[in-house]
């Protein structure tokens, strides 16, 4: 199975824990039968390849959340990275060239399609195969997932299929309706259109190549910032008359807000968190150092974090997102491919951050013009490199580095630094990054 999970969106509805570069796929709040937490991407990547273990799996997201994904995902899976967010359509296309001419998949196999975050069960990627199969065999240019509809939702866009079959020609498409058009529609057999199609790889190229003016995946990427914002559903699905939707009536949920999130925890709390017996139907999602100590709430959700601290009624949390807009903050917490950091105090001519490397994995090479740092090992093994000299680092450990020089550290085992920057001009912007000189 080819399968493009589309990563995207800067997670606001779920404030403090998601930010610009921490959307909410990323959170990690899902019990693992180990007791261990993992994330929505986790989940779904795990239950890909519990079904199919040879899947080419595809991110296609953008640049400012590889680093995440590698660091929850590993190296080995495949991401495409957007140079800049052009909407679902030029993303696809992108994908499907990546496919074709980076990973060499035929243009006779079937691709699927599917959001990155869906909260599922095991049977919903055993329908991801079946959807392929029918794209792949099949007559229909396109074939949708149709999501059998539990409530007139006004979340979602619905198809109406032409008959009550499990495999359906569409009849015709349904924009996000209210509640009363939503009952109707369902009436009539619609179904929730929950963005997961399948098709053969050379169909969106060849649409992609009608719509573009483009050679292959290496010109598209390089002609990407001036492509028009487009989705694929206005591009592509709903001027394509060959088309066929399967049904689906598994479980299907979009976590998007805290109300619909906190319904799929396992336990009430994540974190630190304490409940008096006057508590009912209460959450705590604490990722602080604090315990939080909640009396007497009902239908509450309480989330903490280094960005800032949420109480709301689980009802009105739904309404989170102009309130956040209102809110410009630095990045306080961050996962990359070498590990996390985390800022602890900001001053106007400093800033100390917890840095956590994970074991055999370095910081990019690199300088900054406007600041000094100095990092303190406070656990773990490693090497620095400062100009080129090498020098091994344990716990205790302090090095200067002057405005101005290279430097990296390397972790040979789990390696914690405390990171101290000083200057007056402090900013993530002032980062010159080299080769390595070894």
């Amino acid at each position: 199975m080819n399968i493009v999970l589309l990563s995207g969106g800067s997670g606001k509805r779920l404030w403090p824990l998601s930010n610009d570069i921490r959307s909410k796929q990323f959170i990690k709040i899902f019990k693992k039968e180990d007791g261990e937490y993992e994330s929505m991407v986790q989940r779904v990547y795990r239950q890909i390849r519990s079904v199919d273990p040879d899947a080419t799996v595809t991110i296609a997201t953008s640049k400012t959340q590889v680093s995440a994904i590698h660091n929850q995902l590993g190296e080995g899976v495949g991401v495409c990275v957007e140079p800049c967010r052009r909407d679902t359509f030029p993303a696809i296309a992108l994908a499907t060239a990546y496919l074709h001419d980076v990973k060499g998949i035929s243009e006779e196999e079937a691709v699927v399609v599917c959001p990155v975050d869906p909260y599922v069960d095991q049977d919903y990627f055993e329908a991801l195969k079946e959807l392929g199969r029918l794209a792949e065999t099949g007559d229909a240019n396109l074939v949708l997932m149709g999501v059998e509809p539990t409530y007139p939702s006004e979340k979602y866009g619905y198809i109406i299929p032409a008959d009550k079959e499990k495999v359906s020609r569409v009849d015709t498409f349904k924009e996000k309706p209210d509640a009363k058009t939503a009952k109707e529609y369902i009436r009539q057999g619609a179904l929730w259109n929950g963005g997961v199609f399948a098709y053969k790889l050379k169909y969106v190229l060849q649409r992609a190549h009608e719509l573009i003016d483009f050679t292959d995946y290496e010109d598209l990427f390089s002609k990407y910032e001036g492509l028009t914002k487009i989705s694929f559903d206005y591009a592509v699905v709903e001027k394509e008359k060959d088309i066929q939707v399967m049904r689906f009536s598994g479980q299907w949920k979009d976590l998007g807000t805290w109300n619909t999130l906190t319904e799929a925890m396992e336990d009430a709390s994540v974190g630190q968190a304490i409940f008096n017996e006057n508590c009912e139907n209460v959450h705590v999602v604490n990722e602080l150092d604090v315990p939080v100590l909640c009396m007497g709430l009902k239908d509450v959700v309480v989330s903490a974090s280094p960005e800032g601290i949420l109480v709301s009624d689980k009802e009105q949390s739904s309404y989170i997102k102009p309130f956040v807009d209102q809110i410009d903050q630095q990045i306080m917490f961050a996962e990359k491919s070498w590990g996390s950091f985390r800022v602890l105090d900001i001053e106007d001519e400093s800033m100390t951050i917890k840095v956590v490397l994970n074991p055999g994995h370095r910081m990019n090479y690199h300088s900054h013009e406007r600041r000094d740092e100095v990092w303190t090992v406070i656990s773990g093994e490693g090497r620095t490199i400062v100009d080129g000299m090498e020098q091994p680092v344990k716990a205790g450990d302090v090095v200067t580095m002057q405005a101005g020089c290279r430097h990296t550290i390397i972790a040979d085992t789990e390696l914690k630094v405390i990171e101290v920057q000083l200057g007056k001009e402090i900013s993530v912007h002032d980062k010159q990054k080299y080769e390595l000189e070894v």
